[in-house]
């Protein structure tokens, strides 16, 4: 089954890409890097004929791209947090502004503290060491603090 599959494969490949020669002593595939493999392609019941298959392509050019997140700036930080705080299903999304003390505004607790501090660092994608979260106690600060360890000045 394989076989036939491979058979069909070969015949759909472009002629103009591809030169066939059959009834040779050994397959090869060349490749455009000189890489080579050996190809055994078996006939409908037929013994196996070895094809010679040569590929004739215009040069390929590789590209290798690096992808970096935008520099961050204080407003895009400010935005971030405001945005995870808006998710957060315990915050009033009405009530939340920059200035917001955590509990005494927004009645949040302690475990609320710290599940807000794990969604920073998942957002940010580093980690805030405890005793700084436990000091963390507004989106003011966090930004702050955030914008002192990603080196943001403004």
């Amino acid at each position: 089954m394989a076989a036939r599959i491979l058979a069909r494969c070969v015949r759909s490949l472009n002629p103009s890409l591809v030169s066939l020669n059959r009834g040779c002593g050994a397959a090869v595939a060349s490749a455009p890097l000189g890489l080579s493999r050996c190809l055994s392609v078996p006939a409908f019941g037929r013994p196996a004929r070895l094809t010679q298959i040569q590929y004739s392509s215009p040069l390929v050019s590789q590209l290798r791209q690096y992808g970096d997140l935008p520099p961050l700036t204080l407003d895009s930080i400010r935005d971030r947090v405001l945005y995870v705080l808006k998710l957060y299903d315990k915050v009033n999304p009405e009530k939340l502004q920059v200035t917001s003390h955590f509990m005494k505004d927004l009645g949040l607790d302690s475990l609320d503290q710290v599940e807000i501090i794990m969604a920073m660092e998942d957002e940010f994608g580093f980690e805030i060491p405890d005793a700084e979260a436990e000091k963390l106690m507004t989106p003011e600060e966090i930004v702050q603090y955030i914008a002192d360890k990603k080196d943001v000045y403004e």
